[in-house]
């Protein structure tokens, strides 16, 4: 019995973190999608939001399988993950032919990972 339940919260919790990385790098494995901006910095806050939502679905995961853990370091391993996750994005982006590597776009992936925690704290976690 308790096997199956740490089977189902790892699905639970675990799971959508390693799709959302598996989808960050096959989409950064190939050109962009949109060729024309659909307004000025629209690839920063597509970064800004995604890493948000990594950042979160992070929180939330760790919250669930290391309930051991204070809340400050689950907070820190979780904005740590999303933003050096954000980083190896980017170098991986540096050899593909038709991208290229960003400070800026890491900068609003740390920003992403860290507005992500705080909407997690403020919002999802007060219910």
């Amino acid at each position: 019995m308790q096997s199956s339940k740490k089977l189902s919260q790892i699905l639970y919790c675990r799971l959508p973190v390693i799709a959302l990385c598996i989808f960050i790098f096959w989409q950064s494995s190939y050109p962009g999608i949109i060729s024309q901006p659909l307004f000025p910095y629209d690839d920063k806050v597509l970064h800004f939001g995604v890493y948000a939502l990594l950042s979160i679905l992070c929180v939330r995961d760790l919250i669930a399988e290391k309930p051991f853990w204070s809340p400050l370091k689950i907070k820190i391993a979780a904005v740590l993950f999303a933003s050096l996750y954000g980083l190896s994005d980017e170098i991986h982006q540096a050899f593909v032919l038709s991208r290229c590597a960003s400070v800026y776009d890491f900068l609003a992936d740390v920003a992403g990972s860290m507005a992500g925690l705080a909407f997690y704290l403020n919002f999802i976690s007060r219910k």
